[in-house]
């Protein structure tokens, strides 16, 4: 009927009009323009599909591109011949339906239409969900760029759901959602769990869309993600409406944050009291007094045991150092083997039954459950040790022990007379890289012919002493940070092997994370906890705190050569006073140069979330299943690996 089509054009031209005034291209896109080599690249038929019409974003080629606006209304005049078939079109769809498969060509997870335009217009006008579509797929030429890696790891997710509905933009995201339906990206899902995934999606879209969630950042795809991945238990479309309403306004603020334009606010100075003792300290007006007998409780939640893991022994050695300098005031217990959800979340629900004010998480593995306990708990207040993790909640917190590998790498250099070190990494969390850099780059500055030898304990198969002592001869090694409890080994920090094969240790990074917790728990205690809050309603915040706030540090052997020691000093009085930053000026990577000399400092988010290795450096950060089962969540989790599957899609 023409007056359809005269309601339909109004949407149009107000669609073009709103695309103008904002700047955007007010009509169909062609993938033809966007893409300048699309008769050159390989093109797969998929077969008739059912596709989502929200994920149609143009046409094949400029055939009809201005008939349309960008959202598939019509705009042409209401007399034109186009106007009457649209309208037939319409008409036949009201009493029959539309059946015919459209034609169209899918690029990146979008769709493109060659034969069909007014087909897709029509089902769009009346809110139709999707269309049948015979789809060629248009295959990308593979880059490490984040986009394409979540694009090929889609096609994973096709092959064993052949669902388009869900678009995800992280990379290791489609594996986390199989995982949520106990399944994977390699065996074919039964019919049942894509049915369920997929009524589980399309229920939630619904009501995520009708509580205003397109108008968030965050795609609908993600945001879904977030909400199994916090409701694992979640049966979407069997619950009761209201119910899923009620949890995705629980984590409304999560889902601003996750994708906020705001960037994590960074706190490098938490305000500290000078005073020694302190229960005599004075909280702002309002705020709770602590005594010893109401003192601040605090819970410690540990993946491992401090017997079993170098990184939970120095934890516990900064818990205990928490209990006995506010003596009293402070009451910090623990909570082992929290290596599983429902450990971790037993753990929150006894801390909350005791009363625990403060709950500090020390493995970013633990941070999904931090984050749930915040939804079930909003009053505690929830840290977790890890960096560059998204969340309005949850706290983070983690040392800038790059400053510490700067100068352990130009301490090395000092010793390496055949200018190779090893360098041991345990796996590659967020952080760790620019670790590993900053000793490279450290190393270089001392000598320009320093080659760093990397090896990951994470990996699969490793044997660190043999690969970097027994095969390549190395003599300079920087092991692993900390001695291992119950280990008599000594090759921990910088050690150096002599000719008899004795190794003697010169240097070894450390964190005071007694200093650093108090650092955190001294805010809570003057009442100014809640001043960091002004940075942003949903801004998530970090702690990251290093040498000038004496929470890192380096101890070097006494009987280190005197000029080592001056130079050791130097430079440390250097990055404390910021005159010295191993990240500022020019930057060469493995592939080439990144910045040129006299370019700034690298920000906040480039250094832990830098993903590429020194010039100097002989190794590469290891693939996703290159690593040891253990690691594998919490690379997962806050980790920088390639997971895209190396297998030829063409095929």
């Amino acid at each position: 009927m023409r007056e359809d089509y005269a309601r339909a054009r109004k949407a149009g031209e107000k669609s073009v009009h709103k695309a103008r005034a904002s700047g955007k291209y007010p009509y169909l896109l062609s993938l033809q323009s966007l893409l300048p080599d699309f008769n050159r690249l390989p093109k797969i038929p998929v077969g008739v599909r059912e596709i989502p019409l929200h994920m149609i974003d143009g046409t094949v080629n400029d055939d009809r591109q201005n008939a349309f606006s960008w959202d598939f209304m019509p705009v042409f005049d209401p007399a034109s011949e186009f106007a009457m078939k649209w309208s037939n079109l319409f008409d036949s769809q009201a009493e029959e339906g539309i059946h015919d498969a459209i034609r169209c060509y899918e690029y990146m997870h979008r769709f493109y239409v060659e034969e069909g335009n007014k087909r897709v217009s029509v089902l769009r006008f009346v809110d139709a969900y999707s269309i049948a579509a015979d789809v060629i797929r248009v295959m990308p030429k593979k880059t490490d760029d984040p986009a394409m890696r979540a694009y090929f790891e889609f096609l994973d997710f096709y092959g064993v759901t052949e669902l388009y509905d869900i678009a995800l933009t992280e990379t290791g995201s489609y594996a986390r959602l199989a995982a949520l339906y106990g399944m994977n990206l390699t065996d074919a899902w039964p019919a049942e769990y894509v049915e369920t995934l997929r009524s589980d999606f399309r229920t939630f879209e619904k009501i995520f869309t009708e509580k205003g969630g397109d108008r968030l950042n965050i795609g609908t795809g993600d945001a879904f993600l977030m909400y199994r991945t916090l409701y694992p238990d979640s049966a979407v479309f069997m619950e009761p409406r209201q119910e899923t309403a009620r949890k995705i306004e629980k984590i409304w603020n999560e889902l601003i944050s996750a994708t906020d334009d705001e960037d994590i606010a960074v706190v490098e100075n938490p305000k500290q009291s000078s005073v020694s003792a302190p229960s005599v300290s004075v909280p702002l007006f309002g705020a709770r007094r602590y005594t010893k007998d109401r003192p601040l409780r605090v819970a410690f939640l540990y993946s491992r045991t401090p017997k079993t893991s170098r990184w939970i022994y120095a934890h516990e050695l900064g818990r205990n150092e928490l209990n006995q300098k506010y003596d009293g005031i402070v009451d910090a217990i623990l909570f082992e083997q929290c290596d599983t959800d429902e450990k971790a979340n037993a753990a929150f629900d006894a801390a909350a039954s005791d009363l625990d004010d403060v709950v500090f998480a020390v493995t970013p593995d633990l941070m999904t459950s931090c984050m749930r306990a915040a939804i079930r708990y909003p009053q505690m207040k929830i840290l977790d040790c890890s960096i560059n993790l998204k969340s309005s909640a949850v706290r983070t917190y983690y040392p800038k022990m790059y400053q510490a590998k700067f100068l352990m790498g130009a301490l090395a250099a000092c010793y390496a007379n055949d200018h190779r070190i090893g360098y041991v990494a345990d796996y590659p969390l967020n952080g760790n890289i620019a670790n590993i850099n900053a000793f490279a780059i450290g190393a270089g500055i001392v000598d320009p012919k320093a080659k760093i030898y990397l090896s990951w304990t994470g990996r699969k198969g490793n044997d660190f002493e043999k690969e970097l002592e027994d095969d390549l001869g190395l003599k300079v090694i920087s092991g692993p940070d900390a001695i291992q409890p119950a280990s008599h080994s000594r090759k921990y920090g910088l050690y150096v092997k002599d000719d008899s094969g004795r190794t003697k240790v010169i240097a070894a990074p450390i964190c005071h994370w007694g200093k650093f917790y108090s650092a955190i728990v001294q805010t809570i205690l003057d009442g100014t906890w809640n001043e960091r809050e002004k940075t942003g309603k949903n801004q998530p915040i970090n702690y990251w705190l290093g040498m000038p706030g004496g929470v890192v540090d380096v101890i070097f052997s006494d009987k280190l050569p005197y000029y080592s020691r001056k130079l050791l000093k130097i430079l440390k009085s250097g990055v404390m006073d910021g005159t010295i930053e191993p990240f500022r000026g020019e930057l060469r990577s493995q592939s080439g140069t990144l910045q040129t000399e006299g370019a700034e400092a690298l920000s906040y988010a480039d250094i832990v979330g830098m993903d590429w290795l020194n010039d100097n450096i002989i190794g590469s950060v290891p693939k996703a299943d290159e690593l040891v089962e253990s690691v594998q969540k919490t690379v997962q989790t806050s980790g920088v690996t390639e997971t895209v599957r190396q297998d030829d899609r063409q095929k």
